[in-house]
């Protein structure tokens, strides 16, 4: 047990005692590239992501974060290995079948935002009713309700220009909410934020993920979200390395100000 609360492991637990498991990857391995040129950007992944948590996937440039994302995602298949998310395999899926799975259980948040800047941040979260074919009355009130639960009900009519970095990024959250995935897979999500909004955008995804239902994935380089991780995996070289397990849970914004006036004052 170290100082700060963390246990260290030489390899990631494929699924804790008590947790419900929403995507389970074995064995990933994916190849890019051809002849000569050909490398293996993953060499043997294998993990779970589970239901209540907050995991976050740490590692340098080059370590196959971004590809690993986009494998559990249904964006890229893997050369190898098998993939379920929400019980539904993906091995032999068309890419038809993988988008549409992709469309009702992986909600995806951008380091850039990816908001359409013509459109209000209603619209913007309503897009992603949208393409699954759910429109109408019933989809404007569930695009309210999500921008409701990340605190931006006053912003439903603004467009992306107007909207502050963390006011944008929060919006991206919303439209990753909006159709109650039940996976949500965020890339750099505080990467092009300040420390208070960076902090403002992780307590919002960790009390999302603290549903039942639903399991969150943040891969990041930032350290200042290490506090509000359940769950800290570590990628080399195409490798999980190794896991940090949070035995004291998700600390507080408050938490966070308490520490940061007491290192202030020392």
């Amino acid at each position: 047990m170290s100082a700060d609360g963390t246990s260290t492991l030489t390899a990631p637990s494929l699924a804790p005692a008590g947790n419900h498991v929403v995507l389970e990857a074995r064995n990933i391995v994916k190849e890019l590239g051809h002849g000569a040129r050909k490398t293996r950007a993953l060499k043997g992944v294998s993990l779970t992501l589970n239901a209540g948590e907050l995991t976050l996937l740490m590692g340098p440039s080059g370590s196959g974060k971004t590809t690993l994302l986009s494998i559990l995602g249904c964006i890229l298949t893997p050369t190898e290995g098998t993939l379920t998310i929400a019980s539904h395999p993906t091995a032999g899926l068309s890419p038809e079948a993988l988008a549409g799975l992709r469309r009702r259980h992986v909600g995806f948040i951008f380091q850039s935002y990816n908001l359409f800047p013509t459109l209000t941040a209603e619209e913007n979260v309503r897009i992603a009713l949208d393409v699954r074919g759910e429109r109408g009355s019933d989809a404007v009130v569930r695009a309210q309700r999500a921008l409701q639960q990340v605190g931006l009900r006053h912003k439903l009519k603004s467009y992306p220009a107007n909207l502050s970095g963390g006011e944008q990024q929060r919006v991206a959250v919303a439209r990753a909410l909006v159709g109650a995935p039940s996976v949500m897979l965020a890339d750099e999500p505080t990467a092009a934020l300040d420390s208070e909004n960076g902090v403002a955008v992780m307590q919002l995804l960790s009390e999302i993920a603290k549903d039942a239902s639903r399991a969150v994935l943040a891969v990041t380089h930032d350290p200042r979200t290490i506090p509000f991780a359940n769950r800290v995996l570590r990628i080399e070289d195409g490798l999980i390395v190794g896991e940090e397990r949070r035995a004291e849970g998700v600390e507080t914004v408050h938490q966070l100000a308490r520490n940061r006036k007491r290192k202030a004052n020392a």
